[in-house]
């Protein structure tokens, strides 16, 4: 979400909403050796969501981007640029926080919507 809170990251459309059901138990991960830390990256919690279908339950994309109630081409594009940050910040030596950690603002995702269940 920018600075105005209407939803948008810069130009084009308004993103969609998700359904996301998982939920992490921690707020930033941070390398353990080395000198100081060179930057982060910032995770959505809707690409933790899609990193969590994906590749940790294994999820096809369709069935995946079902299960958030978005189009597939939505999915593959959470997809890529989470696997990009992640891989990033890994090669780098990054930090990687999640939207809405209090070290990081206490930014929330506008984005996300709860499952019923």
């Amino acid at each position: 979400m920018n600075a105005e809170g209407n939803g948008r990251c810069g130009r084009g459309r308004r993103r969609s909403e998700r359904i996301i059901r998982g939920e992490t138990g921690y707020s930033c991960l941070s390398p353990m050796c080395g000198g100081e830390n060179p930057g982060s990256v910032v995770l959505r919690p809707d690409e933790i969501e899609v990193l969590r279908l994906v590749d940790l339950l294994g999820m096809q994309q369709e069935e995946a981007a079902q299960a958030m109630g978005i189009s597939r081409k939505t999915l593959w594009r959470d997809l890529h640029e989470a696997r990009k940050k992640v891989a990033g910040a890994i090669v780098n030596g990054h930090a990687i926080l999640i939207e809405g950690c209090s070290q990081n603002g206490g930014r929330r995702c506008g984005f996300g919507r709860r499952s019923p269940d």
